[in-house]
């Protein structure tokens, strides 16, 4: 399908050229070699709580030290059935301050990469592995990332995404518990309790180092390839 002139908008917006979508094969989707994949997997999400009792205990939560220095908790945002779930790191300070994940200009930045591929902020679920902010924004302790792990795992199973979209070395690392350097990450479906899961780069990032994001565009291009393979 062509692109329309909105989408090349929010292309030329990442600096990305256009390109021509082919019908892939699985093999090209990495699916055959995907560890940990289970296209039937049994049901795992049963006696989770609700999204107005979850999001009650995440601004209550005392489970680690961050919540002393927290402005507000950060959840998530978005379409609370939506296919698509983007999982970032933590917080950093606007987050803290605003109680959203990705604002400023990381998160505008997310917002055009989400709508390159015809989608929009409030069609997808955005969340984050922490949901307080750590010190200066450094990078989570295992710990932390452990505390916050169950919240996660709960929004994930009141959602049921199709497919996730890892945004950053950490949250990656995270999920797939590996410390296998994000470019090694890159290129290849994973899976996270039986849902596909593609690794990209942050957008703080890819603001840093503009080069990055036409391979960023890769990733993108192969969580769609992924996600339009799994209605076949």
């Amino acid at each position: 399908m062509a692109l329309d002139q909105r989408r090349l908008a929010y292309l030329a917006a990442m600096g990305i050229e256009v390109w021509v979508p082919r019908v892939p094969s699985a093999r090209d989707l990495g699916l055959a070699q995907a560890p940990g994949a289970e296209p039937d997997a049994p049901e795992r999400w049963a006696g989770t709580l609700g999204w107005d009792e979850l999001e009650a205990q995440v601004e209550r939560c005392t489970a680690c030290p961050l919540h002393r220095g927290r402005t507000h908790t950060v959840f998530g945002v978005g379409c609370r059935s939506a296919e698509w779930m983007f999982i970032g790191e933590a917080p950093g300070e606007q987050e803290d301050l605003q109680g959203e994940p990705f604002v400023g200009r990381a998160g505008q930045l997310l917002n055009e990469m989400i709508r390159a591929i015809g989608l929009s902020r409030e069609a997808v679920y955005i969340a984050n592995v922490l949901k307080c902010r750590p010190p200066k924004n450094r990078d989570p302790a295992p710990e932390e990332a452990r505390a916050c792990e169950g919240y996660l795992q709960n929004q994930l199973a009141l959602v049921r995404p199709k497919i996730i979209v890892a945004v950053g070395r950490i949250a990656a690392q995270n999920l797939l518990n590996t410390a296998t350097p994000i470019g090694k990450l890159r290129g290849q479906v994973h899976h996270y309790q039986g849902i596909p899961l593609v690794v990209t780069y942050h957008p703080a990032y890819l603001l840093r180092s503009l080069a990055e994001k036409r391979r960023a565009w890769e990733d993108l291009k192969l969580a769609l390839r992924t996600f339009r393979h799994l209605d076949r």
